[in-house]
């Protein structure tokens, strides 16, 4: 173990070997990375109770705090911090193109990544929770897929949690990636109206761009083409709560109108600032599981559900007008765009077409759930479903929910210590 200090805080550095498939505990292992934070001045104490924080994704490594920043503040007044590298992500043993190259075949390599899901990060969390504190269980924060973590670790591993909470991130017991989606294309479309009515000279704007798209091969300076359904994904953005205010000034970049007789050019500093949002260089998996953590039990293949459900929603066209932009969304074109996941394409085609996996959630354990929960649910989120997550808000035993307009899905980060501070003073009785 190595730990440092930063301002008001004494991080340390830990490693766990964990089973790469928790049916097969005698097979190959792969190493998950966590870094415990502590306040300074309690680092030393005993009876801190644990706080693991199960980051948004999939795919994202956890946060890198310097000092007590955002919602970490709050929790390092009653808790021991654990962020935790999810398996495949960080400084946990990686998966991306060149790692899983090594792996084998396509078939290989989907075979690896089937492992890759909140049923075994849950499990992980377990072998770390015995290694670290014993019988003992601990607090769980997730946000938005650690939220789905999270209700996974109610449904199978409750005895290990002391409570629970949950922000942006109450997924549909037994809702598909199909569902998903017929669910988010409305509320995108909501989106980009209040966009565009808050800026409404970006609606030639962006029709310029996307027909300068159109007509020309403009590549990003990695090398990955930026095609008009590429700069649609931009839409991304508009669902964090200063979201729409960044793709503004964003695309205010985009041209430069004294390029000369050749017409105008898109900028460098827009190609580089639209790669920097579209890339996957740095979160792979993002991409080839976001549909998987949908799929549950026999016939759940995804079958790139986003790109069908589109073909639902002519309004999302490329050549309509006004441009709509998309959200979180992961089509089959960004595997040929991309250059990080091009050597890819083929293990998220077999993803993609994958007809059995494992149960995430189990309604009947929830409904009987005595682990406190408290969770806030994001009226006007864009990610996750506000109905939805109602539902399963209606299942969990126990659970209390806060239903706010206040944040959007990045509220957590966003809200600095009041978000936090709100659901433990709801598991508490005091809010």
């Amino acid at each position: 173990m190595r730990s440092f200090r930063h301002p008001g805080t004494v991080l340390t550095d830990h490693r766990f070997a964990v089973p790469l498939d928790h049916a097969d505990p005698g097979g190959p292992r792969i190493e998950v990375f966590a870094r415990e934070v502590a306040a300074a001045g309690k680092a030393d104490r005993t009876d801190l109770p644990w706080l693991l924080f199960l980051q948004g994704g999939p795919g994202n490594g956890s946060p890198r705090p310097v000092g007590r920043e955002s919602w970490l503040d709050r929790a390092l007044d009653d808790y021991r911090v654990l962020l935790l590298d999810q398996r495949g992500t960080g400084r946990s043993t990686p998966a991306h193109r060149r790692s899983l190259a090594r792996i084998g075949d396509a078939a290989a390599q989907a075979r690896y990544l089937a492992c890759f899901r909140a049923d075994s990060i849950v499990l992980d969390a377990e072998l770390i929770r015995r290694e670290l504190i014993g019988n003992a269980p601990w607090s769980v924060l997730g946000q938005s897929f650690g939220g789905f973590c999270a209700t996974t670790y109610l449904s199978f591993a409750p005895e290990g949690l002391r409570e629970v909470f949950i922000t942006g991130g109450l997924p549909g017991l037994d809702a598909t990636a199909d569902d998903v989606y017929r669910a988010t294309y409305p509320r995108v479309a909501v989106k980009n109206r209040e966009y565009f009515e808050r800026y409404p000279g970006d609606v030639e704007h962006v029709a310029r761009i996307a027909d300068h798209l159109r007509d020309h091969d403009e590549r990003l300076p990695g090398g990955g083409r930026l095609t008009v359904e590429a700069f649609q994904s931009l839409g991304l953005m508009l669902g964090a709560g200063s979201g729409g205010h960044r793709l503004h000034y964003l695309l205010e970049d985009a041209f430069d109108d004294t390029a000369g007789a050749g017409g105008p050019e898109l900028t460098d500093t827009f190609l580089a600032q639209v790669e920097r949002h579209l890339s996957f260089t740095t979160a792979p998996l993002y991409a080839l599981l976001h549909e998987a953590v949908y799929a549950q039990g026999e016939g759940s293949a995804t079958r790139w559900a986003a790109e069908r459900v589109r073909a639902e929603f002519p309004e999302f066209g490329p050549g309509e007008r006004p441009l709509l932009f998309t959200g979180e969304m992961i089509y089959p074109w960004m595997f040929e765009n991309d250059p990080s996941l091009r050597p890819l394409r083929e293990t998220a085609d077999l993803l993609a077409e994958r007809g059995s996996w494992p149960v995430l959630y189990d309604a009947a354990r929830l409904r009987g759930n005595d682990v406190p929960v408290a969770a806030a649910v994001y009226h006007d989120d864009m990610y996750v479903d506000h109905g939805l997550s109602m539902e399963t808000a209606g299942t969990i035993r126990g659970l209390r929910a806060w239903v706010t307009s206040e944040y959007e899905h990045d509220g957590l980060r966003a809200g600095g210590r009041h978000v936090p501070d709100r659901l433990i003073s709801m598991i508490r009785g005091t809010a």
